[in-house]
């Protein structure tokens, strides 16, 4: 069932995502040659209860921690570990939720770590384009399949590749909730977007082919080939006329000049 969520619903979203926004903020600004992802994942989690949240996802369906920390050829779902030292050149993506007045807030960014390669940085650009480009497709009366279609042309414009396994969703007061988002397809199909839906979408891209696995931990999803991953998402809320981005609470929309490289999900 897809819900639509009143004004009063739509507020408290809002406020467990702006949380999330910020706390995902605190976290980028923070990686660096030397620092681990345990380290990070610390941090997420003081900043999440500092905000009078919870962590989303520790404790969901088992995964262990606070955040998903990607690095590299990691596409989605990466497990933090004092043993993962961040080096000059990686990029990492960091996947955040929170839990505040009973609603879920869930954003996630790809981050360069120091000087990356043009390959690296052109990955990063073009997947959070794609999430752009995704949300501009969210008006009412749209189709889900909307989203996904326009996330895949653009991937697929410069040569990447978009992640079948994985999809975006709806949330609310569950973490994942209908409808499922996937990141390619064909437009005009699935269910019509109508005000108060509220969705994260999230585009996860690979600079080879599309294929991943999932390690031995049962948690940490790879791509097949190792080449290089990156995941945006943002949760966003139907709006009677388009679209409001509920996770962004300083960050501002690409612009024809270009974008910034910095911004999954369990299920």
């Amino acid at each position: 069932m897809i819900v639509c969520r009143s004004a009063s619903e739509l507020r408290r979203l809002r406020e467990a995502n702006q949380l999330v926004g910020r706390v995902l903020d605190v976290v980028r600004e923070a990686v660096a040659p030397g620092i681990t992802t345990a380290e990070l994942d610390a941090l997420a989690e003081r900043e999440i209860r500092a905000g009078g949240a919870e962590p989303a996802f520790k404790g969901y369906k088992g995964y262990p921690a606070t955040i998903c920390a990607s690095v590299n050829e990691q596409v989605v779902h990466g497990i933090p570990s004092p043993k993962t030292v961040l080096k000059e050149g990686d990029i990492i993506s960091i996947d955040l939720g929170a839990l505040l007045d009973g609603f879920y807030g869930d954003s996630a960014v790809t981050v360069g770590v120091g000087t990356i390669s043009p390959k690296a940085a052109e990955l990063l650009r073009v997947t959070e384009e794609s999430l752009w480009k995704g949300i501009d497709a969210v008006r009412p009366g749209a189709r889900v399949s909307d989203i996904g279609h326009a996330v895949q042309v653009h991937v697929e414009l410069f040569g990447f590749s978009v992640v079948r396994e994985f999809v975006g969703h709806g949330i609310g007061s569950e973490l994942h909730e209908e409808p499922q988002i996937p990141n390619y397809g064909d437009p005009g199909r699935g269910p019509r977007l109508a005000e108060g839906m509220v969705l994260a979408i999230e585009p996860m891209v690979n600079a080879g082919a599309a294929g991943v696995k999932v390690l031995q931990d049962g948690w940490t999803a790879v791509t097949s080939d190792r080449s290089l991953s990156a995941h945006f998402e943002h949760t966003v809320a139907v709006t009677s006329d388009g679209v409001e981005v509920l996770s962004r609470p300083t960050a501002k929309e690409p612009t024809d000049e270009g974008t910034s490289i910095g911004q999954a999900h369990l299920r």
